[in-house]
Protein backbone atom coordinates (compact mmCIF):
# COMPACT_ATOMS: atom_id res chain seq x y z
CA UNK A 1 0.00 0.00 0.00
CA UNK A 2 0.77 3.70 -1.40
CA UNK A 3 0.17 6.85 1.30
CA UNK A 4 0.52 9.84 -0.02
CA UNK A 5 1.34 12.47 2.27
CA UNK A 6 1.02 16.69 2.08
CA UNK A 7 2.42 17.61 5.71
CA UNK A 8 3.58 21.45 6.60
CA UNK A 9 6.41 21.78 8.87
CA UNK A 10 8.82 23.60 10.80
CA UNK A 11 12.40 23.03 8.86
CA UNK A 12 14.19 21.19 11.33
CA UNK A 13 11.70 18.70 11.19
CA UNK A 14 11.33 18.79 7.16
CA UNK A 15 14.66 19.05 6.93
CA UNK A 16 16.21 16.81 9.01
CA UNK A 17 15.33 13.52 7.99
CA UNK A 18 15.01 11.23 11.24
CA UNK A 19 12.64 13.59 12.45
CA UNK A 20 10.45 13.88 9.18
CA UNK A 21 10.69 10.63 9.13
CA UNK A 22 9.10 10.36 12.42
CA UNK A 23 6.27 13.15 11.94
CA UNK A 24 5.49 11.33 8.19
CA UNK A 25 4.99 7.79 10.74
CA UNK A 26 3.26 9.81 13.42
CA UNK A 27 0.54 11.28 10.51
CA UNK A 28 -0.18 7.99 9.49
CA UNK A 29 -0.22 6.55 13.22
CA UNK A 30 2.47 4.01 12.48
CA UNK A 31 4.68 2.94 15.22
CA UNK A 32 8.18 4.99 15.48
CA UNK A 33 9.73 1.53 14.44
CA UNK A 34 7.93 0.65 11.65
CA UNK A 35 9.35 -0.29 8.36
CA UNK A 36 7.46 1.17 6.15
CA UNK A 37 9.53 2.95 3.73
CA UNK A 38 9.29 7.42 3.56
CA UNK A 39 9.93 9.15 0.40
CA UNK A 40 9.75 12.65 -0.29
CA UNK A 41 8.14 13.73 -3.42
CA UNK A 42 8.00 17.42 -3.53
CA UNK A 43 9.55 20.07 -1.13
CA UNK A 44 8.99 23.62 -0.62
CA UNK A 45 9.94 26.63 2.00
CA UNK A 46 6.70 28.78 2.74
CA UNK A 47 8.84 32.05 4.36
CA UNK A 48 5.67 34.63 3.52
CA UNK A 49 4.38 34.39 7.39
CA UNK A 50 6.91 34.92 10.55
CA UNK A 51 6.39 31.27 11.08
CA UNK A 52 8.58 29.74 8.53
CA UNK A 53 6.93 26.28 7.51
CA UNK A 54 8.16 23.53 4.78
CA UNK A 55 5.72 21.92 2.38
CA UNK A 56 6.86 18.34 2.03
CA UNK A 57 4.93 16.06 -0.34
CA UNK A 58 5.83 12.45 0.48
CA UNK A 59 5.29 8.72 -0.40
CA UNK A 60 4.79 5.95 2.40
CA UNK A 61 5.72 1.98 1.21
CA UNK A 62 3.70 0.29 3.08
CA UNK A 63 4.40 -3.58 2.69
CA UNK A 64 5.65 -3.52 -0.58
CA UNK A 65 8.79 -2.17 -1.86
CA UNK A 66 9.54 1.30 -3.20
CA UNK A 67 9.22 1.87 -7.08
CA UNK A 68 12.38 2.30 -8.86
CA UNK A 69 13.64 6.00 -7.87
CA UNK A 70 14.30 7.56 -11.70
CA UNK A 71 12.99 5.59 -14.61
CA UNK A 72 15.53 6.75 -17.00
CA UNK A 73 18.84 4.64 -17.86
CA UNK A 74 21.65 5.29 -19.40
CA UNK A 75 22.34 4.08 -23.30
CA UNK A 76 22.91 0.34 -24.01
CA UNK A 77 23.36 0.88 -27.50
CA UNK A 78 26.08 0.91 -30.05
CA UNK A 79 25.49 3.94 -32.65
CA UNK A 80 29.35 3.95 -33.87
CA UNK A 81 28.06 2.96 -37.33
CA UNK A 82 24.36 4.51 -37.79
CA UNK A 83 24.01 7.36 -39.71
CA UNK A 84 25.31 10.43 -38.12
CA UNK A 85 24.44 13.97 -37.19
CA UNK A 86 26.53 17.49 -36.78
CA UNK A 87 25.77 18.92 -32.93
CA UNK A 88 27.59 22.64 -32.96
CA UNK A 89 28.30 22.80 -28.62
CA UNK A 90 28.41 20.82 -26.28
CA UNK A 91 26.42 23.15 -23.62
CA UNK A 92 23.59 21.25 -22.27
CA UNK A 93 21.13 22.08 -25.33
CA UNK A 94 24.48 19.89 -27.45
CA UNK A 95 24.72 17.58 -24.63
CA UNK A 96 20.94 16.29 -24.43
CA UNK A 97 20.20 16.34 -28.18
CA UNK A 98 23.69 13.96 -28.91
CA UNK A 99 22.02 11.73 -25.76
CA UNK A 100 18.62 11.83 -27.76
CA UNK A 101 20.08 10.58 -31.25
CA UNK A 102 21.20 7.70 -29.73
CA UNK A 103 18.69 7.17 -28.41
CA UNK A 104 16.80 7.30 -31.95
CA UNK A 105 19.79 5.66 -33.21
CA UNK A 106 22.16 8.67 -34.99
CA UNK A 107 25.29 8.88 -34.15
CA UNK A 108 26.31 12.06 -32.92
CA UNK A 109 29.34 14.08 -33.22
CA UNK A 110 29.52 16.91 -30.81
CA UNK A 111 31.93 19.91 -31.61
CA UNK A 112 33.12 21.94 -29.05
CA UNK A 113 35.23 24.84 -29.80
CA UNK A 114 36.47 25.34 -25.91
CA UNK A 115 37.96 22.27 -23.48
CA UNK A 116 37.11 19.47 -21.58
CA UNK A 117 35.94 20.56 -18.39
CA UNK A 118 39.41 19.26 -16.29
CA UNK A 119 41.39 21.18 -18.85
CA UNK A 120 39.44 24.13 -18.73
CA UNK A 121 39.73 24.86 -15.00
CA UNK A 122 43.30 25.91 -16.00
CA UNK A 123 41.37 28.62 -18.27
CA UNK A 124 39.79 29.75 -15.39
CA UNK A 125 42.18 30.37 -12.91
CA UNK A 126 43.92 32.37 -15.57
CA UNK A 127 41.33 34.49 -15.97
CA UNK A 128 40.58 34.94 -12.23
CA UNK A 129 44.10 35.26 -10.93
CA UNK A 130 46.14 36.60 -14.14
CA UNK A 131 43.28 38.51 -15.97
CA UNK A 132 44.28 36.70 -19.17
CA UNK A 133 41.05 35.45 -20.96
CA UNK A 134 41.17 32.59 -23.87
CA UNK A 135 38.74 33.41 -26.49
CA UNK A 136 38.39 29.84 -27.15
CA UNK A 137 38.20 28.62 -23.45
CA UNK A 138 36.62 30.20 -20.61
CA UNK A 139 33.67 30.42 -17.91
CA UNK A 140 30.74 30.71 -21.80
CA UNK A 141 33.15 28.31 -23.65
CA UNK A 142 33.73 24.37 -23.20
CA UNK A 143 32.23 21.61 -22.12
CA UNK A 144 29.20 21.64 -20.28
CA UNK A 145 28.97 25.84 -21.71
CA UNK A 146 28.15 28.21 -19.67
CA UNK A 147 25.99 26.27 -17.10
CA UNK A 148 29.27 24.47 -15.75
CA UNK A 149 30.37 26.86 -13.90
CA UNK A 150 26.94 28.43 -12.08
CA UNK A 151 25.07 27.71 -10.00
CA UNK A 152 23.85 24.87 -11.79
CA UNK A 153 19.89 26.23 -11.10
CA UNK A 154 17.09 23.38 -12.74
CA UNK A 155 14.38 25.35 -12.22
CA UNK A 156 12.06 26.32 -15.08
CA UNK A 157 9.21 27.43 -15.88
CA UNK A 158 9.11 25.83 -19.30
CA UNK A 159 7.08 22.95 -18.69
CA UNK A 160 5.27 22.71 -21.85
CA UNK A 161 8.47 22.44 -23.82
CA UNK A 162 9.50 18.71 -22.31
CA UNK A 163 9.28 16.57 -19.92
CA UNK A 164 11.76 18.19 -16.94
CA UNK A 165 11.60 14.76 -14.74
CA UNK A 166 13.25 13.09 -17.34
CA UNK A 167 15.84 15.82 -17.44
CA UNK A 168 16.41 15.86 -14.17
CA UNK A 169 16.37 12.05 -13.99
CA UNK A 170 19.19 12.30 -16.36
CA UNK A 171 21.11 14.52 -14.45
CA UNK A 172 20.58 12.21 -11.73
CA UNK A 173 21.52 9.20 -13.70
CA UNK A 174 24.68 10.99 -13.90
CA UNK A 175 26.19 11.87 -10.96
CA UNK A 176 23.69 14.94 -9.37
CA UNK A 177 21.95 14.53 -5.92
CA UNK A 178 18.90 12.99 -6.30
CA UNK A 179 17.86 15.90 -3.69
CA UNK A 180 16.70 17.85 -7.17
CA UNK A 181 13.96 15.53 -8.15
CA UNK A 182 12.28 16.67 -5.00
CA UNK A 183 12.90 20.64 -4.55
CA UNK A 184 11.06 22.72 -5.57
CA UNK A 185 14.03 25.17 -6.81
CA UNK A 186 16.72 22.56 -7.38
CA UNK A 187 20.14 23.32 -8.18
CA UNK A 188 23.09 21.18 -8.73
CA UNK A 189 26.54 23.64 -7.10
CA UNK A 190 29.22 24.58 -9.77
CA UNK A 191 31.39 22.26 -7.76
CA UNK A 192 29.52 19.07 -8.54
CA UNK A 193 28.08 20.20 -12.31
CA UNK A 194 31.81 19.28 -13.76
CA UNK A 195 31.41 15.89 -12.93
CA UNK A 196 28.09 14.89 -14.34
CA UNK A 197 29.00 16.91 -17.35
CA UNK A 198 32.25 14.30 -17.68
CA UNK A 199 29.70 11.58 -17.20
CA UNK A 200 27.45 12.73 -19.88
CA UNK A 201 30.46 12.81 -22.11
CA UNK A 202 31.11 8.99 -21.31
CA UNK A 203 27.62 7.93 -21.95
CA UNK A 204 28.10 9.36 -25.65
CA UNK A 205 30.89 8.08 -26.05
CA UNK A 206 30.12 4.61 -24.66
CA UNK A 207 27.30 4.81 -26.79
CA UNK A 208 29.90 5.35 -30.04
CA UNK A 209 29.05 9.29 -30.23
CA UNK A 210 31.82 11.12 -30.63
CA UNK A 211 32.85 14.62 -28.51
CA UNK A 212 35.59 16.97 -29.81
CA UNK A 213 36.76 19.52 -28.08
CA UNK A 214 39.16 22.28 -28.98
CA UNK A 215 36.85 22.10 -32.29
CA UNK A 216 36.06 25.69 -33.62
CA UNK A 217 33.06 25.39 -36.61
CA UNK A 218 33.97 28.35 -38.57
CA UNK A 219 32.08 27.81 -41.61
CA UNK A 220 28.96 26.27 -43.15
CA UNK A 221 28.41 23.79 -45.93
CA UNK A 222 25.34 25.12 -47.83
CA UNK A 223 24.03 24.15 -51.05
CA UNK A 224 20.51 24.79 -53.02
CA UNK A 225 18.94 25.89 -49.48
CA UNK A 226 20.20 22.75 -47.62
CA UNK A 227 22.91 22.79 -44.85
CA UNK A 228 25.25 19.46 -45.59
CA UNK A 229 27.82 19.90 -42.48
CA UNK A 230 30.25 22.37 -41.49
CA UNK A 231 34.13 23.43 -41.78
CA UNK A 232 36.36 23.51 -38.65
CA UNK A 233 39.38 25.81 -37.74
CA UNK A 234 41.32 23.04 -39.40
CA UNK A 235 40.09 22.86 -42.63
CA UNK A 236 38.06 19.44 -41.97
CA UNK A 237 34.33 18.92 -43.62
CA UNK A 238 31.75 17.06 -41.00
CA UNK A 239 28.70 16.16 -42.74
CA UNK A 240 25.70 14.44 -41.87
CA UNK A 241 21.72 14.06 -41.75
CA UNK A 242 21.63 17.29 -40.22
CA UNK A 243 23.04 19.89 -37.84
CA UNK A 244 21.91 21.05 -34.49
CA UNK A 245 23.25 24.80 -33.80
CA UNK A 246 23.31 24.68 -30.14
CA UNK A 247 26.46 27.28 -29.53
CA UNK A 248 24.80 29.36 -26.85
CA UNK A 249 24.45 32.98 -26.65
CA UNK A 250 27.78 34.40 -26.13
CA UNK A 251 29.00 32.76 -29.74
CA UNK A 252 29.24 36.04 -31.31
CA UNK A 253 31.55 34.66 -34.24
CA UNK A 254 28.81 32.25 -34.76
CA UNK A 255 26.32 34.79 -35.37
CA UNK A 256 28.22 36.78 -37.53
CA UNK A 257 28.76 33.74 -39.58
CA UNK A 258 25.42 33.17 -40.00
CA UNK A 259 24.51 36.38 -41.10
CA UNK A 260 27.75 36.83 -43.65
CA UNK A 261 26.68 33.47 -45.11
CA UNK A 262 22.59 34.88 -45.79
CA UNK A 263 21.20 32.23 -42.94
CA UNK A 264 18.34 34.57 -42.03
CA UNK A 265 18.55 35.63 -38.19
CA UNK A 266 16.44 38.47 -36.41
CA UNK A 267 17.20 40.76 -33.64
CA UNK A 268 15.18 39.95 -29.73
CA UNK A 269 14.44 41.43 -26.69
CA UNK A 270 17.28 41.03 -23.71
CA UNK A 271 18.38 43.07 -20.68
CA UNK A 272 22.06 44.34 -20.07
CA UNK A 273 23.23 45.91 -16.47
CA UNK A 274 25.22 45.03 -13.44
CA UNK A 275 25.70 41.85 -10.52
CA UNK A 276 24.41 43.41 -6.67
CA UNK A 277 26.46 41.93 -4.25
CA UNK A 278 25.36 41.83 -0.41
CA UNK A 279 26.22 39.74 2.87
CA UNK A 280 24.14 36.71 2.28
CA UNK A 281 22.82 37.55 6.45
CA UNK A 282 21.29 40.22 4.83
CA UNK A 283 19.32 38.35 2.76
CA UNK A 284 18.58 35.87 5.11
CA UNK A 285 17.22 38.30 7.89
CA UNK A 286 14.53 40.04 4.97
CA UNK A 287 13.76 36.54 3.52
CA UNK A 288 13.55 34.67 6.63
CA UNK A 289 12.34 37.43 9.05
CA UNK A 290 15.05 36.10 12.22
CA UNK A 291 18.72 37.44 13.22
CA UNK A 292 19.62 34.10 11.10
CA UNK A 293 18.34 31.38 8.88
CA UNK A 294 19.67 28.35 11.55
CA UNK A 295 20.64 25.37 11.02
CA UNK A 296 18.41 23.87 8.67
CA UNK A 297 17.08 26.45 6.22
CA UNK A 298 18.89 26.64 2.62
CA UNK A 299 20.74 30.21 1.80
CA UNK A 300 17.96 32.79 1.02
CA UNK A 301 16.85 33.92 -2.15
CA UNK A 302 15.15 36.66 -4.16
CA UNK A 303 13.40 37.83 -7.37
CA UNK A 304 12.70 41.58 -7.85
CA UNK A 305 11.07 43.23 -10.65
CA UNK A 306 9.56 46.47 -10.54
CA UNK A 307 8.89 48.92 -13.67
CA UNK A 308 10.44 52.40 -14.50
CA UNK A 309 9.63 54.89 -16.97
CA UNK A 310 13.23 56.86 -18.59
CA UNK A 311 13.12 59.70 -21.94
CA UNK A 312 9.10 58.74 -21.83
CA UNK A 313 9.78 54.91 -22.55
CA UNK A 314 8.67 52.54 -19.91
CA UNK A 315 11.67 49.86 -19.01
CA UNK A 316 11.69 46.67 -16.90
CA UNK A 317 13.99 46.50 -14.19
CA UNK A 318 14.50 43.11 -12.65
CA UNK A 319 16.76 40.57 -10.65
CA UNK A 320 18.44 37.54 -12.72
CA UNK A 321 19.98 34.70 -12.19
CA UNK A 322 20.44 35.25 -7.98
CA UNK A 323 22.76 33.49 -6.87
CA UNK A 324 22.84 32.95 -2.80
CA UNK A 325 25.74 31.97 -1.08
CA UNK A 326 27.63 32.44 -4.42
CA UNK A 327 30.55 34.30 -5.86
CA UNK A 328 31.07 36.82 -8.95
CA UNK A 329 32.81 35.51 -11.66
CA UNK A 330 34.99 37.21 -14.85
CA UNK A 331 32.93 36.13 -17.88
CA UNK A 332 34.56 37.31 -21.18
CA UNK A 333 35.10 35.76 -24.08
CA UNK A 334 37.36 38.11 -25.83
CA UNK A 335 41.00 40.06 -24.35
CA UNK A 336 39.45 43.86 -23.75
CA UNK A 337 36.02 42.94 -22.62
CA UNK A 338 34.95 42.58 -19.24
CA UNK A 339 31.45 40.72 -18.37
CA UNK A 340 30.10 39.42 -14.96
CA UNK A 341 28.06 36.48 -13.73
CA UNK A 342 27.20 34.62 -10.66
CA UNK A 343 27.67 30.92 -9.94
CA UNK A 344 26.97 28.83 -6.42
CA UNK A 345 28.60 26.01 -4.50
CA UNK A 346 25.96 22.83 -4.07
CA UNK A 347 25.85 24.46 -0.44
CA UNK A 348 25.49 28.03 -1.57
CA UNK A 349 27.50 28.73 1.89
CA UNK A 350 29.42 31.44 0.55
CA UNK A 351 29.13 34.55 3.05
CA UNK A 352 27.98 36.80 -0.31
CA UNK A 353 24.61 36.48 -2.44
CA UNK A 354 24.73 38.01 -5.83
CA UNK A 355 22.43 38.37 -8.15
CA UNK A 356 22.02 40.10 -12.29
CA UNK A 357 20.48 43.61 -11.88
CA UNK A 358 19.47 44.11 -15.31
CA UNK A 359 17.28 46.77 -17.71
CA UNK A 360 15.20 45.81 -20.97
CA UNK A 361 17.15 46.90 -23.62
CA UNK A 362 14.64 48.94 -26.33
CA UNK A 363 14.64 49.77 -29.77
CA UNK A 364 15.46 53.10 -28.97
CA UNK A 365 18.59 51.91 -27.66
CA UNK A 366 19.46 50.16 -30.51
CA UNK A 367 19.11 53.10 -33.44
CA UNK A 368 22.73 54.23 -32.77
CA UNK A 369 23.79 50.87 -34.38
CA UNK A 370 21.05 50.78 -36.94
CA UNK A 371 23.44 49.84 -39.88
CA UNK A 372 24.28 46.33 -37.76
CA UNK A 373 20.60 45.80 -38.54
CA UNK A 374 20.16 42.12 -36.68
CA UNK A 375 22.97 42.05 -35.00
CA UNK A 376 22.80 45.60 -33.42
CA UNK A 377 22.06 44.03 -29.67
CA UNK A 378 25.12 42.46 -30.14
CA UNK A 379 27.30 45.84 -31.44
CA UNK A 380 25.61 47.21 -28.04
CA UNK A 381 26.66 44.67 -25.73
CA UNK A 382 30.34 45.00 -27.33
CA UNK A 383 30.37 48.09 -26.96
CA UNK A 384 29.47 48.19 -23.00
CA UNK A 385 31.89 45.26 -22.43
CA UNK A 386 34.82 46.88 -23.88
CA UNK A 387 34.00 50.44 -22.39
CA UNK A 388 33.62 48.35 -18.51
CA UNK A 389 37.15 47.06 -19.36
CA UNK A 390 39.02 50.52 -19.87
CA UNK A 391 36.89 51.75 -17.05
CA UNK A 392 37.99 48.86 -15.01
CA UNK A 393 41.51 49.70 -16.10
CA UNK A 394 42.24 47.53 -18.89
CA UNK A 395 42.19 44.02 -17.24
CA UNK A 396 39.59 41.52 -15.39
CA UNK A 397 39.11 43.94 -12.48
CA UNK A 398 35.78 45.10 -12.59
CA UNK A 399 34.11 48.68 -12.11
CA UNK A 400 31.62 48.85 -8.55
CA UNK A 401 29.80 51.40 -6.48
CA UNK A 402 28.01 50.70 -3.01
CA UNK A 403 24.36 50.91 -3.96
CA UNK A 404 23.19 54.19 -2.24
CA UNK A 405 26.21 55.93 -3.36
CA UNK A 406 25.18 54.70 -6.84
CA UNK A 407 21.70 55.79 -6.36
CA UNK A 408 23.05 59.10 -4.52
CA UNK A 409 25.64 59.94 -7.70
CA UNK A 410 28.82 59.51 -5.33
CA UNK A 411 31.90 57.80 -6.18
CA UNK A 412 32.23 55.37 -3.07
CA UNK A 413 35.37 56.17 -0.63
CA UNK A 414 35.72 52.24 -0.26
CA UNK A 415 34.54 49.47 -1.40
CA UNK A 416 33.29 46.02 0.20
CA UNK A 417 35.04 43.37 0.33
CA UNK A 418 33.59 41.18 -2.40
CA UNK A 419 33.82 37.20 -4.02
CA UNK A 420 34.78 38.64 -7.40
CA UNK A 421 38.86 37.65 -7.49
CA UNK A 422 39.97 39.88 -9.96
CA UNK A 423 39.28 42.34 -8.07
CA UNK A 424 37.37 46.02 -7.95
CA UNK A 425 38.19 49.38 -8.82
CA UNK A 426 36.27 52.28 -7.33
CA UNK A 427 34.30 54.12 -10.24
CA UNK A 428 30.96 56.31 -11.20
CA UNK A 429 28.97 53.28 -12.92
CA UNK A 430 27.03 56.07 -14.68
CA UNK A 431 30.40 56.84 -16.37
CA UNK A 432 30.20 53.14 -16.89
CA UNK A 433 26.32 52.72 -18.44
CA UNK A 434 24.61 54.62 -20.36
CA UNK A 435 21.74 56.49 -19.32
CA UNK A 436 18.98 54.10 -20.54
CA UNK A 437 20.37 51.72 -18.24
CA UNK A 438 21.75 53.82 -15.49
CA UNK A 439 18.81 55.63 -15.02
CA UNK A 440 15.91 53.11 -14.51
CA UNK A 441 18.52 51.15 -12.75
CA UNK A 442 18.54 53.45 -9.91
CA UNK A 443 14.61 53.48 -10.08
CA UNK A 444 14.73 50.47 -9.74
CA UNK A 445 16.71 50.27 -6.50
CA UNK A 446 14.70 53.08 -4.66
CA UNK A 447 12.01 50.52 -5.33
CA UNK A 448 13.64 47.69 -4.23
CA UNK A 449 15.06 49.13 -1.37
CA UNK A 450 11.53 50.05 -0.46
CA UNK A 451 9.96 46.06 -1.00
CA UNK A 452 13.59 44.80 0.94
CA UNK A 453 15.17 46.68 3.44
CA UNK A 454 18.69 47.30 3.75
CA UNK A 455 18.69 46.20 0.18
CA UNK A 456 19.59 50.02 -0.61
CA UNK A 457 22.11 50.65 1.43
CA UNK A 458 25.96 50.83 1.41
CA UNK A 459 26.17 47.62 2.54
CA UNK A 460 25.84 46.00 -1.14
CA UNK A 461 27.98 46.85 -4.27
CA UNK A 462 26.87 46.89 -8.03
CA UNK A 463 29.83 45.26 -9.84
CA UNK A 464 29.65 45.70 -13.96
CA UNK A 465 28.74 44.79 -16.21
CA UNK A 466 26.00 41.90 -17.03
CA UNK A 467 25.60 41.74 -20.32
CA UNK A 468 24.55 38.64 -21.65
CA UNK A 469 21.02 37.92 -19.83
CA UNK A 470 19.96 36.19 -22.75
CA UNK A 471 20.67 35.94 -26.74
CA UNK A 472 20.13 39.52 -28.83
CA UNK A 473 19.29 37.38 -31.47
CA UNK A 474 16.73 34.84 -32.38
CA UNK A 475 17.64 32.02 -35.48
CA UNK A 476 13.96 31.45 -36.35
CA UNK A 477 12.87 28.48 -37.40
CA UNK A 478 9.69 26.45 -37.82
CA UNK A 479 7.34 25.83 -34.08
CA UNK A 480 6.67 22.32 -35.24
CA UNK A 481 9.45 20.98 -36.68
CA UNK A 482 12.13 23.08 -35.38
CA UNK A 483 13.70 23.21 -38.20
CA UNK A 484 15.42 26.86 -40.00
CA UNK A 485 12.58 28.71 -41.33
CA UNK A 486 14.77 28.90 -44.91
CA UNK A 487 18.12 26.66 -44.28
CA UNK A 488 16.90 22.28 -44.34
CA UNK A 489 18.49 20.52 -42.01
CA UNK A 490 19.62 23.60 -39.73
CA UNK A 491 18.26 23.29 -36.13
CA UNK A 492 19.02 25.87 -33.88
CA UNK A 493 18.53 24.99 -30.57
CA UNK A 494 19.12 26.15 -26.79
CA UNK A 495 19.68 29.48 -25.58
CA UNK A 496 22.26 31.35 -28.05
CA UNK A 497 19.29 30.64 -30.85
CA UNK A 498 16.68 32.53 -28.43
CA UNK A 499 14.40 29.46 -27.20
CA UNK A 500 15.36 28.63 -23.97
CA UNK A 501 16.22 30.84 -21.26
CA UNK A 502 18.65 27.94 -18.56
CA UNK A 503 19.94 24.50 -18.04
CA UNK A 504 16.82 22.61 -17.68
CA UNK A 505 14.81 24.67 -21.13
CA UNK A 506 18.29 23.82 -23.34
CA UNK A 507 18.34 20.51 -22.08
CA UNK A 508 14.34 19.81 -23.24
CA UNK A 509 15.05 22.25 -26.18
CA UNK A 510 17.90 19.94 -27.43
CA UNK A 511 16.05 16.54 -26.94
CA UNK A 512 13.32 18.27 -29.10
CA UNK A 513 15.59 19.40 -31.67
CA UNK A 514 17.22 15.83 -31.99
CA UNK A 515 13.75 14.30 -32.37
CA UNK A 516 12.50 16.52 -34.91
CA UNK A 517 15.86 15.99 -36.69
CA UNK A 518 15.30 12.41 -37.25
CA UNK A 519 11.72 12.40 -37.88
CA UNK A 520 12.25 14.20 -40.79
CA UNK A 521 16.04 12.96 -42.06
CA UNK A 522 16.53 9.51 -40.54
Amino acid sequence: MIHQLSLTLAPEDAYDEASFRRQALRSLRLPADSAAVVRKRRQSVDARGRQIRVHVDADVFIGEAPSPLIQYQKPQVDVSRAPQAIIVGAGPAGMFAALRLIELGIKPIVLERGSDVRARRRDLAAINKDHIVNPESNYCFGEGGAGTYSDGKLYTRSTKRGDVRRILEIFVAHGATEQILVDAHPHIGTNKLPNVVADLRESILNAGGEVRFDTKVTDLILANGELKGVVTASGEELTGIGVILATGHSARDIFYLLHNRNVRIEAKPFAMGVRIEHQQSLIDQFQYHQPNRGDYLPAASYSLVTQTRFNGVERGVFSFCMCPGGFIVPAATAPGELVVNGMSPSRRDSRYANSGLVVAITDTDLKPYADEGSLAGLALQQDLERWACQMGGGSQTAPAQRVADFVDGRVSNELLPTSYQPGLASVDMADVLPDHIAQPLRQGLRDFGRKMRGYLSNDGQVIGVESRTSSPVRIPRDRDTCEHVEVRRLFPCGEGAGYAGGIVSAAMDGERCAEQLVKLYK
